[in-house]
């Protein structure tokens, strides 16, 4: 029996969706339980129903005139969009809050004086909420007459000037509205929607270039160029070995409290909290920061500390417990990665002589099992933790990513493993002909991977990458881990304030479930429109 035309292409799942609507939409308006779950859960501000036609402008100010590029039919009505939300947003006041509102979410609410303190959701003051309204509006009238220009100038032209411009100042405002504008009435959902896909996209990005080593080949003087970089960081780690150490010594009894003065090594520090020198009492001692060498042996000799580390140069022989050599921190931590760096080198440019490969292929073949056989959770705590931890503390908190880009770097890195498989088995599965006629006829090897192979690849991984997006965007869920306020952390915050049992839960899930099936839809629309090309 052949399905009706608009039921023939639905998926299954969709359509038990479809007809499940009407009771889902009936339990989340007549429930009380279920209304605030969802509230909470998706994150609705208070207030948000005034950010709405804001951001609904701006949308529309930065997606219409690049779909009139691609939708010439409709290239008029999609201007006129454009210049009208352009024109709403200058002249009225609809899009004030949503931008006051993305506004005051950038800033520092600790130190900036735009926000008014103490106040949730954040809020500019008057004059902040002035001065943004002002500016924005300026803006969106300059944006509106760029883009008819542009447009205008694409339209009858064809200049590709124009549409390169058109597609890289919207493209750009497009993905800060998307990405990174703070969404008062959804901020929940935007978190999870945000972070699947930009872990996506970064994971596919380095997939590819896993995939790009693994095709590398061995040059003349490959293995002599990391047989030298293994050497050279090897001596470097042995140069800063033998630097000379700081003196230390622990004065009085540690069976109390230690102090600890400003500057003690890392390392000396771990071997007093873990009792490992001789002598050291069971159990852990409590430590003390002291900020002067003198002023730590004054409280012990006063009673107030049992014991201190300090240079042995200012310690009374009197109190000496013990003494010890260490290096300072900076030398031990570049002596250190100099030294795993050196071993890592090395044992590549061993491996590429014994299988006749590019260390780096070994590399980022090692790198994809390895990733592959570790849990999703322990990624996500690894970097998101010591790994960040580590990068700030030695780059003087330089660098001090927040936790949605932690999250965010190690589901792409995790995923990158699954990704390059999938790329490499298209890539493989790309004829050997075609690449061999490409080169032929004269194509370099980037134009043949660029022009021949990637494009056939592509629609062979379709299917398999889909599945990789719907997964990467249940996993989101696992960055509450992190204290990320995503959908889940956002349900565990409300089911703990309100004690409800099975609302919260239910809700969550059945945003889950929305949120895959559209997503599977999407995939599917993808891959049905490659295949009808194909053919």
């Amino acid at each position: 029996m052949k399905l009706p035309t608009r039921i023939d292409g639905l998926r299954p799942a969709n359509l038990l969706l479809l007809l499940a609507l009407p009771f889902l939409v009936w339990l989340f308006a007549t429930s009380t339980d279920y209304t605030r779950s969802l509230a909470a859960i998706i994150g609705v501000e208070r207030g948000a129903a005034a950010f709405l036609p804001g951001f609904l402008l701006t949308l529309t100010l930065f997606a219409a005139p690049i779909a009139a590029l691609f939708l010439r039919s409709l290239a008029i009505p999609l201007a006129l969009a454009a210049l009208l939300a352009g024109l709403a947003l200058w002249l009225t006041p609809l899009g004030q809050p949503f931008l006051a509102s993305t506004v005051a979410n950038a800033v520092d609410a600790t130190t900036s004086a735009l926000v008014v303190k103490g106040q949730a959701p954040r809020l500019l003051t008057d004059a902040a909420f002035a001065a943004t309204s002002r500016i924005a509006g300026l803006a969106a009238l300059a944006l509106t007459f760029a883009n008819t220009a542009l447009l205008v100038t694409f339209l009858r032209t064809g200049s590709t000037l124009a549409r390169r411009l058109l597609l890289m100042i919207d493209g750009i405002g497009l993905a800060w509205l998307l990405l990174y504008a703070h969404l008062g009435f959804a901020t929940g959902l935007a978190v999870a929607i945000r972070a699947g896909v930009t872990a996506y996209i970064l994971a596919a990005i380095l997939a590819l270039v896993w995939v790009g080593l693994l095709q590398l080949g061995r040059g003349r003087h490959t293995l002599a160029i990391f047989t030298a970089l293994a050497l050279a960081a090897l001596s470097l780690a042995a140069w800063q070995l033998l630097q000379p150490r700081l003196a230390l010594s622990l004065i009085g009894q540690p069976s109390g409290t230690i102090g600890i003065t400003a500057g003690t090594p890392g390392q000396l520090v771990a071997e007093i909290r873990s009792g490992s020198y001789p002598g050291a009492p069971e159990g852990e001692p409590k430590l003390k920061t002291v900020v002067q060498p003198e002023d730590a042996v004054a409280q012990v000799r006063s009673g107030k500390l049992s014991g201190a580390v300090v240079p042995t140069a200012l310690a009374p022989p009197d109190l000496v417990f013990w003494q010890t050599e260490v290096l300072p921190d900076a030398r031990a931590n570049l002596a250190t990665t100099a030294l795993v760096l050196g071993i890592a080198l090395g044992l590549l440019a061993a491996c590429g002589f014994i299988y006749q490969r590019h260390p780096l292929s070994i590399a980022a073949e090692f790198l994809i099992d390895t990733l592959r056989g570790i849990p999703m959770l322990v990624i996500i705590l690894y970097i998101g933790l010591p790994l960040a931890g580590v990068l700030k503390s030695s780059t003087g908190g330089l660098l001090d990513p927040p936790n949605l880009l932690r999250g965010i770097t190690a589901m792409a890195i995790a995923y990158s493993a699954y990704m390059a498989e999938i790329f490499r088995a298209g890539i493989q599965a790309v004829p050997r002909g075609q690449v061999e006629a490409a080169r032929s006829l004269g194509l370099s090897r980037w134009q043949t991977a660029r022009q021949v192979i990637l494009p056939q690849a592509f629609r062979i991984v379709i299917p398999p990458m889909g599945n990789e997006f719907i997964a990467i965007l249940k996993d989101t869920s696992l960055l509450s881990i992190l204290s990320i306020r995503d959908l889940t952390q956002r349900m565990r915050e409300f089911q703990s304030a309100t004690f409800l049992t099975f609302a919260p839960y239910n809700t969550v899930a059945i945003v889950y479930v929305f949120l895959t099936l559209i997503a599977a839809s999407l995939v599917a629309r993808i891959e049905h429109r490659y295949r009808t090309h194909r053919h």
